[in-house]
C-alpha cells in the first residue's frame, strides 16, 4: 500500500510528530510510506526523518531558502478551510488552503491519514475521492472547544475511519457523535524499546518529564515529594521538561522548591531530548497530570524499566498500567495518596524490582511493530471495503457539502460581528 500522512510540521519537535515517526517507520518495512508536512522550517527534522520514509513539505517558512513562502500574499488572509477551532488555526492561512487542496486533489494513495482535527477537515473537504480517508487524534474529544467538535461531527462524517489513542475517547466518539458508518478504533501510540540498559531499581531518584504547564501538576508532586523527603531524605526528584515562552510556571515551581525547603533533593532539569538516557537514571517515575490524552511518558518509563506512580486521569493510565502490578494509580489530585505511592515503592525493594520488571515486560506491547500491525489491519480492511468517498451517492455527497457551505457562512459572519464588537469595545 501507498500510505501517505499529513502533519503539521514534521521539522519540530513534539509528541505527534515522535508518534507518527514512529509508525511511518514500522510500516515502511512493508509498504511506501511518505510523510508530507504543511510547513517547513528547519533544512532536516529535528527528530531524523524515519528510515524508508519519503518526507516533503508543501509551505517553506526557512527565510533563506530560494522557495521561501512567508511573504506570498495569500499568508496574510486567514485561512477558511482550516478550522478556528483548531488551535492552530492563526498558523493557516489562505495559501495552506491552496496547498493542501492541490495535493489531496492529486494524491495517488491508497489512504491518506490526518494527524490532527485540522487537518482531517481538510481531508474530508478536499481530498479526492478513492484513497480511504482516516483522522487520528491525538487528543482527545473533550480537550476540544465546542465549535471545534461542531466541525468535527459535521466534516468527519466522509472519512471512512477515526482512530484515537484510547478506549475512553473511542466511546466518547461513538457515544457523543452521529458519525454513522464511519470506524471508530482505538490504537495507542508506539515507543521503540531504548538501545540502552533498563534500570537496575536502585538509584534513588524519582523522574518525572513533561512540559512545564499547570495542567501536569507538578506543584503537586513537589509538595508530595516533600513528604517523602521528611521520611527518605536520601531519595531525590528530577523534573524534566521545558515551559513557555514566559518561562512562569517555571519560575513558580522554582519558588515552590524554596518554600518547601528541598533545595537540591528537586531538580528541575530542563528539557532534554531523548529522555530514554534520563529514565533508567532514577528507579520510579511519577505523573502527576490532571489530564492526559494518553500517557507517553508512562509508556516510556516502563519501557526503560521504571514503575509508575501515576494520577487515575479520565483518558490513558489507567489503560496502560494495570494498578499493583506494573505501577500504581491514585485519584487526581490527592497529594496524600501520591506520597503513600511513592513511600511504598521506596521503601520495599523488592516490590519496586517486580514492578520494575513487570512494567518493562507489559510495555512490549507499545513496540512500533505491534502498533503498526494494527494500523496495517485497520487499512487494509478499509481498503478492500472500498473508500465511502467512492461508494456514497453523488447526491449524498453533494448535499453534505452544500451543509458545510452554509454552516460556513454562518461562522464567518458569527466572527465578523464578534470582530466587530471587540472592536467597538476597544474603540
Amino acid at each position: 500500500m501507498h500510505i501517505s500522512f499529513l502533519l503539521h510540521n514534521a521539522y519540530g519537535i513534539g509528541g505527534t510528530i515522535r508518534t507518527t515517526f514512529n509508525l511511518a517507520g514500522a510500516l515502511a518495512e512493508q509498504h511506501d510510506i511518505e510523510i508530507v508536512s504543511v510547513f517547513r522550517h528547519r533544512d532536516a527534522p529535528a527528530l531524523g526523518a524515519p528510515a524508508g520514509v519519503t518526507v516533503r513539505h508543501l509551505v517553506d517558512l526557512r527565510k533563506k531558502s530560494a522557495a521561501y513562502d512567508g511573504d506570498a500574499a495569500e499568508c496574510a488572509r486567514p485561512a477558511a478551510v482550516f478550522p478556528r477551532g483548531d488551535t492552530r488555526h492563526k498558523q493557516y492561512s489562505r495559501l495552506t488552503d491552496t496547498r493542501i487542496a492541490a495535493h489531496l486533489r492529486s494524491l495517488a494513495a491508497d489512504v491518506v491519514v490526518g494527524t490532527r482535527p485540522g487537518l482531517n477537515v481538510h481531508i474530508s473537504r478536499q481530498a479526492r475521492r478513492g484513497p480511504v480517508r482516516v483522522a487520528q487524534e491525538h487528543l482527545t474529544l473533550d480537550s476540544h472547544s465546542y465549535r471545534l467538535r461542531r466541525e468535527i461531527a459535521h466534516r468527519y462524517e466522509l472519512l471512512d475511519a477515526v482512530t484515537t489513542v484510547t478506549r475512553a475517547d473511542a466511546a466518547d466518539y461513538r457515544s457523543r457523535l452521529r458519525l454513522d458508518g464511519v470506524r471508530i478504533e482505538a490504537i495507542p501510540n508506539s515507543v521503540p524499546a531504548p538501545v540502552r540498559a533498563p534500570a537496575r531499581g536502585d538509584l534513588k531518584w524519582v523522574v518525572a518529564a513533561g512540559r512545564l504547564h499547570k495542567v501536569k501538576r507538578y506543584d503537586l508532586l513537589l509538595r508530595a515529594f516533600a513528604e517523602v523527603s521528611a521520611v527518605r531524605p536520601d531519595w531525590r526528584l528530577r523534573i524534566y521538561g521545558g515551559g513557555d515562552a514566559t518561562g512562569n510556571e517555571q519560575q513558580t515551581l522554582r519558588t515552590l522548591i524554596g518554600e518547601l525547603g528541598l533545595g537540591d533533593r528537586a531538580v528541575l532539569m530542563g528539557s532534554v531530548h531523548p529522555m530514554e538516557a534520563e529514565w533508567p537514571k532514577g528507579s520510579i517515575a511519577a505523573v502527576t497530570s490532571d489530564r492526559e490524552s494518553f500517557g507517553m511518558t508512562i509508556v516510556e518509563a516502563m519501557r526503560c524499566g521504571l514503575p509508575v506512580v501515576a494520577t487515575d486521569c479520565p483518558h490513558g493510565p489507567a489503560e496502560i498500567i494495570e494498578d499493583g502490578a506494573d505501577g500504581r494509580l491514585v485519584p487526581v489530585g490527592d497529594r496524600a495518596a501520591v506520597t503513600a505511592a511513592l513511600l511504598e515503592l521506596i521503601e520495599d525493594d523488592g516490590l519496586r524490582h517486580r514492578m520494575g520488571a513487570a512494567a518493562l515486560a507489559a510495555s512490549e506491547r507499545f513496540d512500533p511493530a505491534r502498533i503498526a500491525e494494527r494500523h496495517e489491519s485497520l487499512y487494509t480492511e478499509l481498503a478492500a471495503h472500498g473508500s465511502r468517498g467512492r461508494t456514497r451517492s453523488v447526491l449524498r455527497t453533494a448535499a453534505h457539502r452544500t451543509r458545510g457551505t452554509v454552516l460556513d457562512g454562518a461562522y464567518a459572519l458569527r466572527y465578523k460581528a464578534a470582530d466587530t464588537i471587540r472592536r467597538g469595545r476597544s474603540a
